[in-house]
């Protein structure tokens, strides 16, 4: 075949590599615009994992790398006066210009053409092509050129960074946060070669314009630079090798997505690799790791395929569709880490504690979790889970330090010992609103397995206020004397707390229980609804009634009827469903509260009667007591709510009084597009805990104790909610303690005889030995 790659970075020419060893008869030509000698920026990092592939596809040029490799294993953080070290983590460098001269002499070698100082416009300039690679960076041409056969999906990212270099030299991966007038600047600092280390500098658009950065020359920024990081440089200058930037040489990153990576131009296949199909920020250092393995991969995809022209098509169809999905995993995690940057100084750097600083920073991305730190390096995570379990209120012991999500909890007068909620999960299964033997059952198990709370259902204040015949209510005798006889059950026999979590459905109720059909209408005996504007839930639902002020005050003191009767039953907690488009949650998103008064428009509108409940409700509740609010903080649907609307309602939350934002999202909407993932919301949580200084409940697709350890360590939420997989198992508590070898979590007295057997059989499963 004639291939030609447009572009001579990492991309292009390892592919021209590998396809010449496939096969020498190929003609391969890599066209690069600049000289063999120029490059941009200093030194890149690379993966185990990537090394490894290299090694199997080309040991001569996995070799010759290796040589010229830079490996450490330890994470410096410097903030705030403390200077903070970790092990374990595995970091290789090398010189950008190193490794693609090592890349140019092993293509030469093997025969592959290289033509520097050409500045390619058209793919046209090809003809002869069968095959036209363009690896032509971020700012591709030829990309541009394709753009609708292509569908790129361009952001640029708000902060701004400049890429420099210093002779001083470093052991570490390091990271130095400086705060200024303007705001927070971070270094990002490593060794890529004998007697040069790569300096990136972030800082927030704000700060970057407020020092008067964007009027400064590259001189100017450096010394700029220079000074702002003087302590660490320790003398040491900064350099920079930008010298085709204009002005003062800071950028903005570039976040890169392709609806599609090839193309067919009339003469030849046209595919995308590397930066021109896909970006991943250097906050987690991937970008030459993608354009390697998009070389590899579509190296390979013509191994099983077969090397001729007419095998084309199928080989870029299976390329695209297995790059997508890895390239995608990255990019997910890049992003996190990004976006962690991205507020890094009001969000993190202000508000968190150095130790707690270094953690999340730690697992910014999202792929390093608290058992893969523990992996890395024991001693450094057991040192920090000691000084959480101490800033939580355990005492000191030389025992096996305390995870996270077993350290106790403290909020108003509820002491939690643990931070490991049963999330309200309805079962529609009541009578009349009356809950029955079964939701005894059900939540007297889950509180004796091992959860520091549990909330009810969502109950609602009335008749009216139900979304099935099935729900649970707290509006009579009847249902007072069921639910005072399971919290004094769960008192009674457990450690754990129970809350109740007082709702209306609004628009969302006279519907038929879950497995008879979700949102579905009832087929007889239905009642009327309200909610804040007259818009049905389903197309062809029934239609509420907007609220007149007469409704409002109705409703608003049948919730403060529930609130007194939940007081007198003795719940330790008291939750306000204000989310998943219920009544309250009507009130609060624009795509359902289309009201004209003083109830609708802004922002502070839309809460206003949301707000006069909750305060009605605290007014009764005892002062001792908390209070949480559920929110949805992302509607999901365009010109719903964000999370930065969430964020002003929960500023307003906390001002009447909310100790607690339960922090979910969605379900207001059929129109909704969520993007679920592991821990998809937690996020939000985030967000709201480290802005706002409220404590908050991460929700939705936790499902391990990594997991919430990872969580609450980060102080990305202050508890974690889980619902599913306490319905699959109703210890879950006491069973993931003993996954990861937390065997001072107390059992039920009556069940003590199973936890040694329990303990045993894991650890037998972990050695490989079977029972």
């Amino acid at each position: 075949m004639r291939i030609v790659c447009i572009g001579g970075g990492p991309a292009g020419l390892y592919f021209g590599i590998l396809m010449k060893m496939l096969d020498p008869a190929h003609h391969i030509s890599v066209v690069e615009r600049n000289r063999p000698y120029d490059t941009f920026g200093f030194g890149v990092v690379f993966s185990d994992a990537t090394m490894d592939n290299m090694r199997k596809w080309d040991p001569v040029t996995a070799d010759t790398i290796e040589q010229a490799f830079n490996h450490w294993d330890d994470i410096e953080v410097l903030i705030k006066g403390r200077r903070m070290r970790t092990s374990g983590h595995g970091f290789v460098g090398i010189g950008r210009k190193k490794l693609l001269n090592i890349l140019q002499a092993r293509a030469e070698e093997l025969g592959v053409e290289l033509i520097f100082e050409r500045d390619v416009d058209s793919d046209l300039d090809f003809p002869d092509a069968d095959l036209i690679v363009a690896a032509d960076g971020v700012n591709s041409k030829i990309r541009t050129k394709y753009a609708e056969a292509f569908q790129p999906d361009m952001l640029m990212r708000p902060n701004r960074y400049i890429w420099l270099g210093t002779n001083r030299l470093f052991d570490a991966f390091t990271f130095d946060f400086r705060k200024t007038e303007h705001g927070w600047f971070q270094a990002h600092i490593y060794k890529f070669e004998e007697g040069a280390s790569t300096f990136i500098i972030e800082t927030t658009e704000e700060a970057y314009l407020a020092h008067g950065l964007d009027k400064m020359e590259q001189g100017e920024s450096i010394a700029f630079c220079e000074k702002i990081f003087a302590e660490i440089l320790e003398g040491h200058s900064l350099v920079s090798n930008a010298r085709h930037l204009r002005g003062s040489a800071w950028l903005s990153f570039p976040r890169l997505i392709c609806g599609n990576w090839t193309t067919y131009n009339g003469n030849s296949h046209v595919v995308l690799m590397g930066d021109a199909a896909h970006t991943a920020h250097f906050a987690i250092g991937s970008g030459t790791k993608l354009a390697l393995e998009d070389a590899i991969e579509l190296t390979n995809q013509f191994k099983i395929h077969g090397t001729s022209r007419e095998t084309i098509p199928a080989v870029l169809n299976a390329y695209v569709e297995l790059r997508r999905v890895d390239v995608a995993r990255i990019q997910n995690a890049a992003r996190n880490a990004m976006e962690w940057f991205e507020v890094v100084g009001h969000r993190y750097a202000d508000t968190l504690e150095p130790e707690q600083f270094m953690y999340s920073l730690l697992t910014r991305s999202q792929r390093i979790s608290h058992e893969n730190l523990r992996l890395r390096d024991k001693t450094w995570l057991e040192g920090y889970e000691r000084w959480f379990s101490e800033k939580s209120g355990l005492p000191d012991s030389n025992e096996r330090s305390t995870p996270p999500m077993f350290t106790p909890f403290r909020i108003r007068g509820l002491s939690l010992q643990n931070r490991i909620i049963v999330s309200p999960m309805a079962m529609y299964s009541a009578e009349e609103g009356v809950p029955t033997d079964f939701h005894l059952v059900h939540f007297g198990s889950r509180a004796m397995g091992g959860a520091g709370l549990m909330f009810t259902e969502m109950t609602c204040v009335s008749p009216e206020a139900r979304i099935t015949p099935g729900c649970c209510g707290l509006w009579n005798d009847a249902q007072t004397a069921a639910f005072k006889r399971i919290v004094d059950f769960v008192h009674g026999n457990s450690g754990c707390k129970i809350g109740i979590q007082l709702g209306h459905a609004g628009r969302k109720g006279s519907t038929r229980v879950a497995w008879e059909g979700m949102d579905k209408a009832l087929p007889e005996h239905n009642w009327p609804l309200v909610s804040a504007s007259a818009l049905p839930y389903l197309a062809d639902g029934q239609v509420p009634k907007a609220m007149t002020r007469a409704d409002m005050d109705e409703v608003r003191d049948q919730f403060v009827a529930s609130a007194r009767r939940a007081a007198q039953i003795g719940f330790d907690i008291l939750e306000l469903h204000c989310a998943h488009g219920y009544l309250l949650s009507s009130f609060l998103s624009p795509l359902t509260n289309l009201r004209t008064d003083e109830c609708g428009g802004s922002i502070e509108n839309r809460a206003r009667f949301p707000l006069e409940v909750f305060r009605a409700v605290r007014e009764v509740w005892p002062k001792d007591k908390p209070m949480s609010v559920r929110l949805s903080c992302h509607d999901w649907t365009e010109g719903g709510n964000t999370p930065d609307d969430a964020l002003e309602f929960a500023k307003l939350f906390k001002e009447a009084g909310a100790d607690l934002i339960d922090c979910s999202s969605g379900q207001v909407s059929t129109d909704e597009r969520p993007v679920y993932g592991r821990l998809f919301q937690t996020p939000f949580a985030d967000k709201i805990r480290n802005e706002v200084g409220i404590a908050t409940i991460a929700v939705g697709a936790i499902s391990e104790a990594d997991h919430a350890n990872s969580i609450i360590a980060a102080g990305r939420a202050d508890l974690c909610a889980i619902a599913r997989p306490h319905l699959a198992d109703p210890a879950w508590t006491l069973h993931e303690a003993a996954k990861i070898g937390v065997k001072s979590l107390p059992w039920p007295k009556q069940y003590r005889s199973g936890k040694p057997q329990y303990e045993a059989n894991l650890e037998r499963a972990a050695a490989g030995v079977k029972a």
